[in-house]
């Protein structure tokens, strides 16, 4: 948390300065944006290592902006609403948030979570302990067992390792085993999932490795 730059995107000043304010008192580098047109060219610019970003901002949104931004980078969002109703929730997590926070909010959370968010990033490169992953071979190890996972199998196990907590939707889970974009329904992310942890299973019967997050997608176990 200490010396994280932190980037604000949010169109009201007084808020935007007052969780500028409390983020520096918790040891953040911040800095502020109050525009959605320009906003993708500033966090290029800028290469912060959380956004705290509004979804509604002038010229262009927030959901838009995250949806761009995750062709091009990784960078931990947060989307700050005033929507609370479920389905926005769902597609910002389809887009790539990494968490929301609804409006009204108190100061202090938002520390909290951009708290939370920056350490799970900080570990997100690192798979959990007793995993071995090799893509060149497509083959995968648990505490010294062989997984003997299909090529899906595998490219879905990787992903999920390569952010141990976040939350992947079943529509990004899709967009990546499928680029070709064809058309298969969540009920196919679903068996594969299921397959998954079968394979787990057999070689460490008290794994809870690939995490189910209700309503909305899964993750993968953090150390």
């Amino acid at each position: 948390m200490t010396d994280a730059h932190i980037l604000i995107i949010e169109d009201e000043v007084k808020l935007a300065k007052l969780l500028r304010d409390y983020l520096q008192q918790a040891g953040c580098r911040c800095s502020l944006h109050h525009r959605g047109d320009d906003a993708l060219q500033r966090i290029q610019e800028e290469n912060p290592d959380l956004v705290l970003l509004d979804i509604m901002l002038p010229s262009k949104d927030g959901m838009a902006i995250c949806r761009a931004l995750r062709h091009v980078s990784q960078v931990p969002v947060i989307m700050v609403t005033a929507r609370v109703e479920e389905i926005d929730r769902l597609l910002g997590l389809e887009l790539g948030a990494d968490d929301y926070i609804c409006k009204p909010f108190s100061p202090r959370e938002v520390v909290a979570r951009v708290k939370a968010v920056l350490r799970r990033s900080s570990t997100a490169s690192t798979p959990p302990e007793g995993l071995q992953l090799d893509a060149t071979r497509y083959r995968a190890r648990l505490d010294g067992h062989d997984l003997d996972l299909t090529a899906v199998e595998f490219k879905l196990l990787e992903y999920l390792a390569a952010s141990p907590g976040r939350i992947f939707s079943r529509t990004q889970l899709m967009d990546h085993i499928y680029p070709d974009q064809r058309i298969v329904s969540d009920r196919t992310i679903d068996s594969h999932i299921k397959k998954l942890r079968k394979k787990i299973a057999a070689a460490d019967p008290q794994s809870n490795l690939v995490q189910s997050v209700y309503g909305v997608g899964y993750r993968l176990e953090e150390e």
